[in-house]
């Protein structure tokens, strides 16, 4: 069996159902063919973040690319502070050196 995909305007039009027409959460699952616990988890993602919810595949909400560019921007300055200690390293390990 594979895993259905909904569109954000099929989700955005279920979690509208439920809100704004005060269909219950039971009722307006049946009506799309869908599990009730799958449209309350929209109700909740819709409520806690309208604006960013469903942001859709490939899509990133704005504080997961800033992660991302943090994390990106940690690995740089992590290999280049690897190589300024290899810099730092004295190349003769075991000359004596003379005063």
């Amino acid at each position: 069996m594979q895993r259905r995909r909904f569109s954000r305007e099929f989700k955005l039009q279920a979690v509208r159902l439920v809100k704004d027409r005060g269909v219950a959460v039971v009722q307006a699952a049946r009506d799309r063919d869908l599990h009730e616990n799958v449209l309350c988890k929209w109700v909740r993602e819709a409520k806690a973040d309208p604006q960013h919810a469903f942001p859709g595949h490939g899509q990133m909400r704005p504080e997961q690319l800033e992660i991302g560019r943090l994390r990106r921007e940690v690995a740089k300055l992590k290999a280049e502070r690897d190589i300024l200690k290899r810099m730092a390293r004295p190349v003769c390990k075991g000359v004596v050196w003379l005063a």
